[in-house]
């Protein structure tokens, strides 16, 4: 096993390096979480907040909405078996406070099959002290170690959300789909 920080990339078969998806870690200030159902409960307050959709469309879920789709995510797959979906809980150790989330989606295939597709949302009463850039960076990390080229959609409004991909390494692309732009870091492991 590796370990970027605390970060945990374990060694697969045939000498590929793998992510325990159901596992967390930490960075210098925060714990991050196999995200469950029973976040739900903490987060739903406070991601009932209709500015975090502003870029990405949609509208804050009620708690029992979030539970359910929470427990679908704690799967770690997609239901046809094509997706493994990592998702995990952003907590302030020091308060040990809810702050957002972080998600990848990889493809099963592995990394020559397609990018791994990262998000992040931090909700507002966390905003502004690094917490989003300190999580991605991480995140990004952590798959670029396994040998993931990484990818993130990102709106041409949300400069805050630009400015968290470029400290994680994301440069942007010409490609745009859906009115979003594609940014994208290499893989940083010998494979």
């Amino acid at each position: 096993m590796d370990a970027i920080g605390d970060i945990n990339v374990v060694a697969g078969g045939y000498g590929r390096r793998v992510i325990d998806l159901d596992r967390g870690w930490c960075t210098q200030r925060l714990d991050l979480e196999p995200l469950a159902r029973a976040h739900a409960a903490e987060l739903a307050p406070l991601l009932d907040d209709a500015s975090l959709h502003q870029f990405t469309g949609g509208a804050p879920l009620s708690a029992a909405a979030l539970a359910e789709r929470y427990g679908r995510l704690a799967a770690r797959r997609s239901p046809d078996g094509d997706q493994l979906w990592g998702n995990w809980a952003i907590r302030v150790r020091a308060t040990a406070t809810a702050a957002g989330i972080v998600q990848a989606t990889l493809p099963a295939g592995g990394p020559a099959a397609a990018p791994a597709e990262v998000a992040w949302v931090v909700v507002r009463a966390a905003q502004g002290r690094g917490y989003a850039k300190e999580a991605a960076r991480s995140l990004v990390a952590m798959l670029q170690e396994a040998g993931w080229t990484v990818a993130a959609h990102i709106h041409p409004g949300h400069l805050a959300s630009q400015r968290v991909a470029r400290a994680a390494g994301l440069s942007p692309t010409p490609y745009v789909h859906d009115g979003e732009i594609r940014w994208i870091g290499p893989p940083t492991a010998a494979h």
